[in-house]
């Protein structure tokens, strides 16, 4: 934040609350990047999405060498069993 800006109260449950709860909402998606990629048929949009899912699964904090072979490999299945891992 700038100098001399200060969060409210409520500004500050709202950014407490965000991290507590990072895992879920991570998770959540992530299933729904899983779901996207699944029926995604344009190889650009297949591309920026496999860019948010490197995103949530560093979120996840999943080893980068896990992360970097399902991403090389584009293994949907990977990520999907990942995430039933976690849920």
């Amino acid at each position: 934040m700038a100098k001399g800006q200060h969060l409210t109260p409520h500004q500050k449950r709202i950014v407490r609350n965000y991290y507590q709860n990072r895992d879920t909402l991570m998770l959540n998606r992530l299933s729904e990047l899983v779901s996207d990629l699944y029926v995604c048929t344009d190889a650009k949009a297949a591309d920026r999405l496999w860019k948010r899912v490197e995103t949530a699964l560093s979120n996840l904090g999943v080893r980068k060498s896990a992360v970097r072979a399902m991403l090389d490999r584009r293994d949907l299945r990977a990520v999907a069993r990942l995430l039933a891992e976690r849920h």
